[in-house]
């Protein structure tokens, strides 16, 4: 006769499905650059573009509603003349500011920057000024 052997509700090994999602999310393409520039504070679309080597205008279009819908990044329209249109982080999205300061840290530290210029490029979260990685 064969003897039950009782499972753990969670398999060790596997992976959790909250880290899943959250790679899922932040790693698409420039998602978590675009909300690592919003770090630094609030930023128009135009500056947020220069910050972010390489985005196109359509994708940044796409992943800034994309973060707004998240709930991780608000949208304000300043009216004008000039209408002025001004992205910033949400209570949620600043939450994330310490992982993705720690994620930096750790590429700067174990990524050569070879590897990063292979993947895409993108912009440093520190700073708003245009950088390849």
């Amino acid at each position: 006769m064969r003897q039950r052997v009782e499972r753990p509700e969670h398999d060790p090994r596997a992976c959790d499905g909250a880290l899943t999602r959250a790679f899922g999310f932040l790693g698409k393409r420039w998602n978590g650059v675009l909300l690592a520039t919003l770090t630094n504070g609030p930023g128009g679309f135009s500056d947020l573009r220069r910050a972010v080597a390489g985005i196109s205008d359509s994708v940044l279009s796409d992943r800034l509603t994309e973060l707004s819908r998240a709930g991780l990044v608000s949208r304000t329209v300043h009216e004008g003349p000039p209408v002025a249109v001004v992205y910033e982080l949400t209570a949620a999205g600043r939450a994330l500011s310490p992982a993705l300061t720690a994620l930096t840290e750790w590429a700067r530290e174990n990524l050569p920057e070879e590897a990063c210029l292979r993947g895409g490029g993108g912009s440093s979260p520190r700073s708003l000024s245009p950088r390849r990685c």
